[in-house]
Parts: structure tokens; sequence; C-alpha cells
């Protein structure tokens, strides 16, 4: 998968505790809108996805998770690679915090099922939005939250711009199956 841009904060100790928690994020684009997850408590958007257990591969959490977080049914056979973000940062209990969060687009069938929200999602009013993508941009770069999840909102932002750079929105894009 190729490397989209790497986010190194340098704010952490070099040799000090580890946490890494890999992620697959949902691209999903409809009628030049990007499906996206609102957090109404917080005021951000971010991609649909989530954490990659140690029992599953990256295809099979990026569609438990948007399920999870938005009910929206992935279709397996369109999961397609877009590219992958590597994030390191000093942790909120560890030293050091590594992330690869990777994207991938895909498509989803029609029904949209009932979320099964984790209760800091519930919390934070997770729900289902189809954005302009200039606008989840602009909120999100309008919003100030701890440094922690500062980095989090501009990645989803720079994945937003490399969408819009490569012409995935032109014409009122929406993505097909393969």
């Amino acid at each position: 998968m190729r490397i989209l841009f790497e986010m190194d904060k340098k704010d952490y100790t070099p040799n000090g505790s580890v946490f890494s928690r890999p992620s697959a994020r949902a691209i999903i684009i409809k009628d030049g809108k990007i499906a996206m997850v609102y957090s109404k408590k917080y005021n951000y958007y971010k991609f649909p996805g989530g954490g990659i257990e140690s029992d599953e591969c990256a295809e099979d959490a990026l569609i438990r998770e948007v399920l999870e977080e938005t009910g929206l049914c992935v279709m397996k056979d369109s999961i397609r690679e877009y590219g992958q973000v590597h994030r390191i940062q000093k942790g909120t209990k560890e030293d050091i915090f590594i992330q690869d969060n990777y994207y991938f687009l895909c498509c989803v069938k029609e029904d949209i099922k009932k979320q099964n929200l984790d209760s800091y999602e519930a919390d934070e009013g997770f729900t289902l939005v189809f954005s302009d993508p200039q606008h989840a941009i602009n909120v999100n770069r309008s919003n100030i939250l701890d440094d922690f999840s500062q980095v989090m909102l501009e990645r989803e932002a720079l994945v937003l711009e490399l969408l819009i750079q490569e012409g995935y929105f032109e014409c009122g894009g929406t993505l097909q199956p393969i």
C-alpha cells in the first residue's frame, strides 16, 4: 500500500513505552459527498473505521468498524487500497503512540443498519453524514481539541485534500464496485 504521508510530532520520549494500534478506514463517496462520522459533542469529522484486532485482517476490521460506527454494510468485493498514514506521537497513557492508518476505497449496500457504538462513541454522538469534503476539512481545521486529538483531525483533513486533488469528487463522483 502506498504511503500517503507520515505524521511524527516528535513529542515523545524515544526509549519510552510504546502502544501500537493499526486501523482500517473507509473512503465511501456518493454523489460527490464523502461518508464521514460526525462527533456532535466535539464538532469534528472522521473517516468511518477503527482498530484492527490481532485476529483479523484489515479488510475484515474495515467491514466490522464501518458497520458498528455507521450502520453501512461494506461490499467486500469492492474494497481496494488507497493509502497508508503513519502516525507517531506522545500517547495519552503511554510514552509513544504509533498508529498505521490504512485507508480503503469501498462501496456499501443501500440499506443502513442500526449503529453499534462503543460507550465513548455514543457519548460523542457519532452520526453518519455524507459531507462536502471541503466542509469537513474546514470544520476539522477550525476545531481546537487536545494535542493528541488534533493530530487525528489534521490527518483526516490531509487525506480529504489528497482525494480532492486526485479528482475523486469531480463530476459528482460516486465510487462504483469493481
